[in-house]
């Protein structure tokens, strides 16, 4: 515990740090090292380019790039270091670098009933509820593409869900499209019902390469799209121990580590100064059941990198706790614990993600309720406590005195309906409570809160007259698609590099 003035008051706060600068240094000289011999496959021709023009084509053979350590030293300073991003209604609401913040979804495939805990395919109500979930949970920053849609075509899917996010939630928005041209028309439809997205940005695209050391075309397609339209964008890797990376955590790490600094360079070498918020997610795989996980090494690493970022001056993002346990169940439960506290106690970033199971196929809107609380907790924790003045502590005490009680002390008479944490889900049963009560499951008063809370989500005047205007949008985009595609025989999207 570490005490420490803020604002001429004490605090006693927890923090967590795993990496020492020797350390860092090490890390950072390995990587380095891998980009610069072992280098990293660019299957754009237009990103090798990009690189040839300022390192020279003897570097690049057969879309093997090998960066030279001070190509990458120098887009570390052109990188921005902090990050302001908005709301849809214009009002700053996240900083980085700064406190955690978390994000609700992915994109999953399935969606289970808080109920009965059967699965459905992913639909446009099940946008909608997760969205609302998402804007209703005061612990949610911001709010990610929860899943993707089955109750639409293909081609228009990450358009009607984009619609469903913005028309459901003022939070900022990270939207996962894998189609470039996909993207790109999201992108055209969040600006026709919104405006300028890059001013105030409150729209944050999230991509991911290939590893190991790989920045596929659709990768790097979607990165050029959006800093030609001036936003910031997540650039996150995904590493499985023994599978994509080393099976030893430092050399998963360091792995991850270079592939983050290719694509930090790369978007640099596109236009200096383009913002980014980067990081790593590093998994495991059981070899028996062909199973990816996190473990408490998988948090650890997160720790690591963050604190990597924090020595490049990057903002951060990181693990969620995400994927992991059947539904909002024991296995989940401890792991949203594990990932949610470390996070607030060390120098994570953004961590979106939360409420997802199963190996991330399916969002669980219980667990999504059920963390909401764990990273308030979290946060109380990590915010610390205040070291009493000592001449009131004393005058406290004195005025109970040895065998009295403070049940009726100024100090506690003032503070005790705030002084803890409340849950809105569960009782604070006595034995005797439960007992009377029929002993009766926590998760079922989570099921329960779960249904109520999502039955109550009723969307605004706002919202019915944004998706009138959105779908309008989507259905000229389809005619324009169709007609293009009537005179050249082949759709080609509205952004190629």
């Amino acid at each position: 515990m570490l005490g420490k003035l803020m604002k001429n008051k004490m605090i006693i706060q927890p923090t967590v740090r795993v990496l020492s600068n020797d350390q860092k240094s090490r890390i950072h000289s390995d990587a380095l090292k891998i980009l610069s011999s072992v280098g990293i496959r660019v299957e754009s021709s237009l990103a090798r380019e990009i690189y040839k023009k300022v390192i020279g084509s003897k570097a690049i053979k057969n879309e093997i790039v090998h960066i030279p350590s001070e190509i990458i030293e120098t887009a570390l300073k052109t990188a921005p270091s902090a990050l302001d991003i908005y709301n849809r209604k214009g009002k700053k609401c996240i900083h980085l670098p700064g406190e955690a913040r978390f994000g609700l979804g992915v994109t999953t495939l399935y969606y289970q009933n808080p109920e009965t805990d059967e699965l459905s395919s992913f639909s446009r109500k099940h946008v909608k509820t997760c969205v609302r979930l998402g804007d209703t949970l005061a612990s949610y920053d911001f709010v990610a593409t929860p899943g993707i849609l089955q109750d639409v075509p293909p081609d228009t899917a990450a358009l009607y869900t984009a619609l469903e996010m913005i028309a459901h939630t003022t939070k900022p928005l990270v939207i996962l499209v894998s189609r470039t041209e996909a993207l790109s028309e999201v992108l055209d439809l969040l600006e026709n019902l919104h405006g300028d997205l890059s001013t105030k940005p409150f729209v944050i695209p999230l991509m991911t390469p290939i590893t190991p050391l790989f920045i596929d075309a659709g990768t790097f397609d979607r990165m050029f799209a959006t800093i030609e339209r001036g936003l910031p964008f997540i650039y996150v890797n995904y590493g499985m121990a023994g599978v994509s990376t080393p099976i030893t955590p430092y050399g998963s790490l360091t792995l991850l580590i270079a592939e983050i600094l290719a694509g930090i360079t790369l978007s640099q070498l596109v236009h200096a100064g383009t913002p980014l918020i980067a990081g790593c997610l590093s998994a495991f795989m059981d070899m028996r059941t062909m199973v990816n996980f996190y473990d408490p090494v998988s948090y650890q690493l997160n720790l690591a990198c963050a604190e990597m970022m924090a020595f490049y001056q990057i903002p951060h993002y990181g693990n969620s706790g995400n994927a992991v346990g059947w539904g909002a169940d024991l296995i989940a439960a401890g792991h949203q614990w594990m990932n949610h506290v470390l996070a607030c106690l060390g120098t994570a970033g953004m961590a979106v993600f939360v409420g997802t199971v199963l190996g991330s196929k399916v969002f669980s809107p219980k667990l999504a309720v059920y963390a909401d609380e764990v990273i308030e907790q979290a946060r109380l924790m990590a915010r610390g406590i205040e070291v009493d003045d000592d001449i009131s502590l004393m005058r406290e005490i004195a005025a109970a005195g040895p065998a009295g009680n403070f049940l009726s002390s100024d100090l506690t008479l003032k503070n005790f309906r705030q002084s803890y944490f409340k849950s809105a889900i569960f009782p604070r049963f006595t034995m005797e409570d439960w007992q009377s009560h029929g002993y009766p499951k926590a998760e079922a008063h989570l099921s329960r809160f779960t249904k109520a809370l999502i039955e109550d989500l009723n969307p605004s005047d706002e919202c019915f007259a944004m998706i009138e205007k959105g779908e309008a949008f989507i259905t000229r985009n389809l005619k324009s698609r169709s007609k293009m595609q009537d005179q050249s025989g082949k759709y080609s999207g509205n952004i190629s590099p």
